[in-house]
């Protein structure tokens, strides 16, 4: 299974690799895309995974991604339906790649939220390239999809969250001012945690600290008989799992085996009403967004439409990401004099956008040397005996 998930990211940084060579193209590598009337209902197409371990993710990015597009779209005279794509992340990105091609097909699709994790951004890039389409994540954060010499996405895919070149560092130099001298790191088998791991891990060795590398296919649940190769000693365990499930479970058998290491999730695992062992760890690329007070009436609206869920870190990121491919179709239906000429228009006007109060606080612009946001961090939180996580770092 490892083997043949390795081949296929291996093909698509091949593919990857030909198209930097063709950079001087830009967007012009594919025929025009059939123009479409900006008066009519444009649709955004979501790919992420809604059912499965990491359903609870996809969800909240969803009802995020609804409630900006319901407040924002008719202040710039826009129409806009979404549609989702459903990527189970135990599917694999076989299912990534069907949903590029139903996106892709309807030719009122003029932009598209995510893929909301690293692996489906690999498997559907280059579709969505050649297609035109720009695809934001809200969530992707594998360092390869937007640097490097030989990038896994295309000049048509952006984040608004920063990817693990920050998070996996920060993550390891707090474990370091934690006093760790034994890590173990896992991975599951798949871009994003691999990405992540290899991050960390580089910065634990460069100063000095033990490792251990663990590799596990993602489908796993049961992790006792990986726990009784945690060291007695281990002070943490790097555990970027996409399941916050998977995280409590590992976290529960680690203290029914004794061990005293304490496990250090990633983004993935930040789901305070799945992953709440105390005194565990979680870094998330979003902050508290209530701390920011001109967040007050979008919190409000969203709890309004959204009664029976809880402020998350998830959710606010697909906000942001909604809010820049609303602004890029706007200014490309006014370029084009009322239609979307070419679906093009929408990924050459997204670099141009800058957001004053950005929902995840301050000015949001993009790098100019990337397609990543620029000047964004990191947030580690600390698991408390009530639940909470809170802000330590």
């Amino acid at each position: 299974m490892k083997r043949r998930g390795m081949s296929a990211i291996a093909a698509v940084a091949v593919v990857a690799a030909a198209l930097a060579s063709t950079a001087s193209a830009g967007l012009t590598v594919a025929a025009k895309t059939q123009a479409v009337s900006c008066k009519s209902t444009l649709k955004i197409g979501f790919t992420a995974p809604f059912t499965g371990g990491a359903g609870f993710l996809g969800n909240e990015q969803l009802s995020w991604a609804k409630y900006a597009v319901k407040t924002l779209a008719p202040k710039y005279g826009l129409k806009i339906k979404i549609i989702t794509g459903d990527t189970p992340v135990e599917l694999g990105p076989a299912i990534a790649q069907t949903v590029a091609q139903k996106f892709i097909a309807d030719k009122t699709v003029v932009a598209v939220f995510g893929p909301s994790t690293s692996g489906n951004v690999v498997a559907s890039s280059k579709a969505f390239f050649d297609a035109g389409l720009a695809h934001i994540s809200a969530s992707a954060t594998r360092t390869a999809l937007t640097k490097g010499l030989t990038k896994s996405a295309t000049p048509a895919f952006f984040r608004v969250v920063p990817g693990d070149y920050i998070q996996g560092p920060h993550d390891a130099h707090f474990m370091i001012k934690k006093g760790a001298k034994n890590v173990v790191l896992f991975d599951f088998q798949e871009p994003y945690s691999q990405g992540l791991a290899d991050a960390a891990q580089l910065v634990l060795k460069a100063k000095g600290v033990s490792t251990t590398r663990l590799s596990v296919a993602n489908t796993v649940t049961d992790f006792s008989s990986f726990v009784t190769k945690v060291a007695s000693d281990a002070d943490f365990v790097f555990f970027p799992t996409q399941k916050p499930a998977d995280a409590q479970n590992f976290a529960q058998q680690l203290i029914e085996q004794g061990k005293k290491a304490k496990v250090f999730g990633a983004d993935g695992a930040n789901d305070s009403t799945a992953f709440k062992v105390a005194g565990s760890f979680v870094s998330n690329f979003a902050p508290d967004i209530s701390q920011f007070s001109y967040n007050k009436s979008i919190i409000d609206g969203w709890k309004k439409d959204n009664p029976k869920e809880t402020l998350g870190s998830f959710g606010p990121p697909a906000y942001l990401a909604a809010q820049v491919a609303l602004n890029a179709i706007k200014r490309a239906c006014d370029q084009g004099g009322g239609s979307i000429k070419d679906r093009r228009d929408v990924v050459r006007n997204i670099k141009r956008i800058l957001v004053k109060n950005s929902i995840l606080g301050g000015i949001f612009r993009f790098s100019t040397k990337s397609n990543d946001p620029l000047n964004a961090g990191f947030y580690i939180f600390e698991i408390q005996r009530d639940g909470r996580y809170k802000l330590v770092g």
